[in-house]
């Protein structure tokens, strides 16, 4: 699952380092199109709803923690 998560964040930001990155979204890294567009990618790739309680810096800072969301959507 986290190769395929990212392979998504690497088509929508090809010029991130995602796997080196802990502060996506504290640091600017990407902005609010970006993370609607990955959830976006999320969404139709796993099969899963993110509502906007979902869509916060906490949950999409870093890899690990998008693939925690990930999973959790995943097991609902």
């Amino acid at each position: 699952m986290r190769e395929k998560i990212l392979e998504i964040l690497k088509s929508i930001r090809p010029d991130v380092d995602f796997e080196k990155e802990t502060k996506l979204i504290d640091d600017d890294i990407i902005d609010s199109f970006d993370v609607i567009q990955i959830a976006t990618e999320f969404m139709d790739a796993f099969d899963i709803d993110i509502d906007a309680d979902d869509i916060e810096p906490e949950k999409l800072n870093n890899v690990d923690a998008m693939v925690e969301l990930v999973e959790s959507r995943m097991s609902e």
